[in-house]
């Protein structure tokens, strides 16, 4: 996956919020994942991958519905923010280790 910036956090979280919250977690290691596919293909293609994107999570993100950006006082938002950080620390963590 391409380096992640606040855009990425942003777009993550909305899309995110635009699912119910049971399916968020899954969803959230799914966008990883695909944004992770995606870079892979950029870099041996030249090209972005046809469904997610460039390799980057906002691009993997905006492939889904996007709520509207809600404020940083939203509880929701706040959620979605944080397990998307969560995710990020996990996938850190597990390429760090080299799994």
């Amino acid at each position: 996956m391409r380096p992640v910036l606040h855009t990425d956090l942003r777009d993550a979280a909305r899309a995110l919020m635009a699912v119910p919250a049971r399916l968020r977690p899954d969803q959230c290691r799914r966008m990883l994942k695909e944004a992770t596919w995606a870079d892979r293909y950029a870099r041996q293609t030249g090209r972005p991958h046809p469904l997610w994107g460039n390799g980057t999570l906002s691009d993997a993100a905006r492939k889904r519905v996007l709520a509207d950006e809600p404020t940083l006082d939203d509880s929701g938002y706040c959620d979605c923010l944080a397990l998307v950080l969560l995710g990020l620390r996990d996938r850190l963590g597990r390429v760090r280790d080299g799994l």
